[in-house]
């Protein structure tokens, strides 16, 4: 079901994401952390779009709260965006409606909210809607989120389960991503939740991928050579496991314990861009190289 209202909000039943193709993509990603959402951030999901005209559809789906499209419809429009779209994504079965791909398709700014990403992939991958959002980010709009948001768009997702107080093999659990952050597994709440042993754990186990932990009220600008800046306020935590040497002990009361000799970490600040296939910093802070 499809109802524009006079403000330029269209409310529609939705749901799936198919992965990225071999090809480059066109599209950037602005993944906030969690938190708040600095100026900064939004200026650029919104600047990236194509400008406050640009047609932005909204997928709710991660939150339990009615009102979470309505409070992105007037977060929006505080920016000046009149053309937002939410897209209510319950089911892959509310996914099937080609009506509702193809507004998607033509989205400028795609944008997913926080609260459990996994309710976002399972409504969303392998899905009419969800290719949809493929083809789009393709061919150049920019995708967009905060918290579960961020978590969803790397390859491997983070779902939240697991014991996070320690360092061990076969712990965390992890789903399949929508993978528009190539190369990369991707946590939110990062510095804020104390988030590192999950992530660290995960990577260690998957060395071949970088785990970028993005801290609440902070965002990573990736852009389609594969280099991310950090936008915000807070921190981006790196960590490349690609070089270290990782051992395992014997299983004891706290699991199976992972190690590593020459794990690479880097806290990075908001101005400092990274490139991801290089594994390296290649701007810092305050514009120093």
């Amino acid at each position: 079901m499809l109802r524009q209202l006079t403000t330029g909000f269209l409310l529609v039943c939705v749901g799936g994401l198919a992965g990225a193709t071999e090809d480059t993509p066109q599209g950037h990603l602005v993944l906030n952390g969690g938190g708040s959402k600095p100026d900064v951030v939004m200026e650029k999901f919104i600047e990236l779009a194509g400008g406050p005209q640009a047609r932005i559809v909204i997928f709710p789906t991660a939150s339990e709260e009615p009102d979470t499209g309505e409070y992105y419809q007037e977060l929006f429009a505080k920016y000046g965006c009149s053309n937002v779209v939410v897209a209510e994504v319950r089911s892959k079965d509310e996914a099937a409606d080609r009506e509702i791909a193809d507004i998607v398709d033509d989205a400028r700014g795609i944008w997913f909210s926080g609260g459990d990403q996994r309710r976002i992939t399972r409504a969303l991958i392998s899905t009419s809607v969800g290719d949809a959002v493929t083809s789009a980010y393709e061919r150049g709009a920019v995708i967009g989120g905060t918290s579960a948001g961020t978590a969803c768009q790397s390859p491997l997702m983070i779902t939240g389960d697991g014991d996070f107080t320690v360092v061990t093999a076969h712990n965390i659990e992890l789903r399949e991503g929508f993978g528009f952050f190539r190369g990369v597994i991707v946590d939110q709440h990062h510095v804020a939740r104390r988030r590192n042993n999950r992530l660290i754990s995960v990577v260690l186990e998957h060395p071949e991928m970088l785990g970028v932990g993005v801290d609440e009220a902070t965002a990573v600008w990736v852009r389609p050579d594969g280099t991310f800046e950090v936008l915000g306020e807070g921190w981006v935590m790196v960590y490349d496991a690609s070089q270290a040497k990782i051992t395992r002990a014997p299983e004891n009361r706290l699991g199976k314990p992972l190690g590593a000799h020459g794990l690479i970490t880097h806290v990075l600040l908001p101005g400092d861009t990274f490139d991801v296939q290089k594994r390296t910093v290649v701007r810092q802070f305050g514009g120093r190289n």
